[in-house]
């Protein structure tokens, strides 16, 4: 039975793994949880699954966490970065599921690499951030960084049982978010609720967000850089509004395999879980009689600034993919608050990247520092409009 803790329990990625584990209970226990600030839900999971420890951001919630357990319970309750740091690297734990959105996930996921756990990444600003440093220090440690993002796992799954050798490119698919087809003219004026109302996935909403930006799939190629070992010239991104091919893979004589499923994130979940088997889900089957077409087109790099500027950063290297990532979470973070507009998103993070001269990501501390540096200055852009 392996024993998981799950960093972001309480978030979509977190409740589609708890929903797993509760229907695989001969082979997965919950060990260890950690959250933000959804205490109501996180004291119902700690309930149902006992863990042996709990964190959240603050103490505060901390203290509230610990006035709901019930009393029979012996769950420890911890708090603040040290506390989800300890969950990461829980003494026991096998597998942990790294789902904490943005870059408050970086630490305590290499946390977990560092004691000798296996990651199931969901957290993507990991490698956008340090990719380089994270990948050598699980080769380091003999740890395996199995992919949870579905278009990583796709890729994932495309390459076994193939030679390395043979790949020629992988190619990341991208819905195109709710606002492929809006007039241009349209997009001065789109809504926090119109940019969350996302066609195909249910997602946080800064994921959300990303996707009708397509920073997400920026973020993602940046990812797959470091997940698979590849130049930036071997990855590609192609608009499938279906969502049904997740991601493809083709090899040096042509041929190309693709993963294909329903869009639903159990799946890729499942798999990083399982791994290298596939298990029973509640899912169904994908039914080809009822899909009447597969359409690709190439992204609009004019349309979607962000993906352009992503795919900049990942050219220039060093810190400069920090500093896009927390430009852009502090940009988003201001558009779902009302106080920032669609369309100044990417101009917020191409200012702050403009300002920014990157030097080599040779340790965790130049990378915090560079991140806290682009949330300083990406603050004072969303102010000046």
């Amino acid at each position: 039975m392996k024993q998981i803790a799950i960093l972001g329990s309480t978030g979509s990625i977190g409740r589609n793994a708890l929903d797993l584990i509760a229907a695989h209970p001969d082979r997965y226990r919950v060990a260890a949880l950690a959250a933000g600030r959804n205490i109501g839900l996180l004291a119902e999971q700690v309930e149902r699954f006992r863990p042996e420890v709990v964190a959240v951001q603050d103490g505060g919630p901390a203290d509230d966490l610990t006035s709901r357990i019930p009393a029979g319970l012996k769950t420890e309750v911890l708090h603040g970065r040290e506390g989800i740091a300890r969950v990461a690297a829980l003494s026991g734990v096998d597998t942990v599921i790294s789902a904490i959105t943005g870059a408050a996930g970086l630490e305590p996921t290499l946390a977990a690499i560092q004691a000798g756990k296996d990651v199931a990444l969901a957290n993507k600003e990991t490698l956008v951030m340090a990719g380089d440093l994270v990948m050598r220090e699980a080769e380091e440690r003999g740890v395996r960084v199995i992919p949870v993002d579905s278009e990583h796992s796709a890729v994932f799954q495309s390459l076994q049982g193939h030679d390395p050798g043979d790949l020629r490119r992988i190619i990341l698919t991208a819905s195109g978010g709710p606002f492929r087809e809006m007039p241009s003219e349209g997009l001065a004026r789109v809504t926090p609720a119109q940019a969350l109302d996302h066609p195909n996935w249910d997602m946080g909403p800064k994921v959300t967000v990303d996707s009708a930006t397509l920073m997400n799939k920026g973020l993602e190629v940046i990812e797959a850089r470091w997940l698979f070992s590849l130049t930036m010239d071997r990855i590609s991104v192609l608009i499938h509004p279906q969502s049904i091919i997740h991601s493809m893979v083709e090899y040096r004589d042509g041929s190309i395999i693709a993963q294909l499923g329903v869009p639903h994130m159990i799946t890729p979940i499942a798999y990083a879980l399982s791994y290298p088997r596939h298990l029973n889900t509640p899912i169904a089957p994908l039914d080809f009689g009822e899909i009447r077409s597969l359409t690709f087109e190439e992204p609009d790099l004019e349309r979607f600034r962000c993906l352009a500027l992503a795919l900049r950063a990942a050219e220039a290297g060093g810190t400069m993919p920090a500093v896009l990532n927390a430009a852009n979470e502090v940009a988003v973070e201001r558009f779902l608050a009302g106080a920032l507009p669609f369309l100044s998103i990417p101009r917020v993070v191409e200012r702050v990247m403009d300002g920014h001269t990157p030097v080599p990501a040779d340790s965790i501390e130049q990378v915090m520092e560079a991140d806290v540096r682009a949330r300083a200055d990406a603050r004072k852009a969303a102010e000046r409009g």
